[in-house]
């Protein structure tokens, strides 16, 4: 089956500007998403979408493909992932380029490793699941959660689960917001990276991190370090 990594990177970055290229431990973001995907040699193509040819040229600096740029609609705030990959793929085809699996792969996730890529991967490969992506266990039960009332009282949402002791609540988890593995045809039949017939691996708080403020930033360059402090 062939497959193509890609690593959507577009310039409209609002609270961290410049995101996708900004210095992290001395190099531009975006290019530990690519290295991982190369090193991984999970790929036939790993490709870098964007709308900025800034972008585009750091992208190819550092071994990935740009045959062309991102349109308009695509670049907007409200364009899904999945509308940037079934973008990709429409282009791909218009060149003769088909591909199998597509790989979604974030431009702020460098702590993505090749064997987490891989992974994934394999869990398709052998259980024939339509889409795997990496989530993360809620540290807390959710069920146990609680929210603030318009006149600021607390209370629980699920008050039901008031007295269930946490260690008998199912655990819930969130999307690590890293990368995403889905066929090309669920893709397009279903439009969503979360295929019904989609499953996922279960990453450590270690190896994510949202990257949306200066202090994630920060943490992310830790938790980088920290997982790295061997090599």
């Amino acid at each position: 089956m062939s497959s193509i990594c890609i690593i959507p990177a577009r310039g409209g970055s609002k609270r961290i500007p410049h995101k996708n290229i900004k210095l992290f431990l001395g190099k531009p973001i975006l290019a530990y998403s690519i290295q991982v995907a190369l090193d991984s040699q999970l790929f036939d193509e790993v490709m870098v979408s964007t709308d900025e040819e800034e972008i585009a040229g750091i992208a190819r600096q550092y071994g990935a493909s740009v045959p062309f740029l991102r349109s308009g609609e695509t670049a907007g705030d409200y364009a899904t992932l999945a509308d940037v990959l079934e973008e990709v793929m429409t282009q791909y085809a218009r060149l003769d380029h088909r591909f199998d699996m597509v790989c979604c792969l974030l431009s702020t996730a460098p702590l993505v490793t090749a064997r987490r890529l891989e992974e994934a991967f394999l869990l398709v490969q052998k259980k024939q699941y339509d889409s795997v992506c990496p989530v993360v266990e809620f540290s807390y039960p959710i069920k146990r959660a609680l929210e603030l009332t318009s006149d600021n009282r607390l209370q629980m949402i699920w008050p039901e689960y008031m007295k269930t002791r946490s260690q008998d609540l199912s655990p819930a988890y969130h999307d690590s917001g890293s990368f995403y593995w889905v066929k090309t045809e669920a893709l397009l039949r279903e439009q969503t990276l979360f295929c019904r017939n989609g499953s996922a691996i279960v990453l450590p708080e270690t190896e994510v991190q949202d990257v949306d403020t200066e202090t994630d930033w920060a943490l992310a360059e830790l938790k980088y370090q920290f997982l790295h402090h061997d090599h």
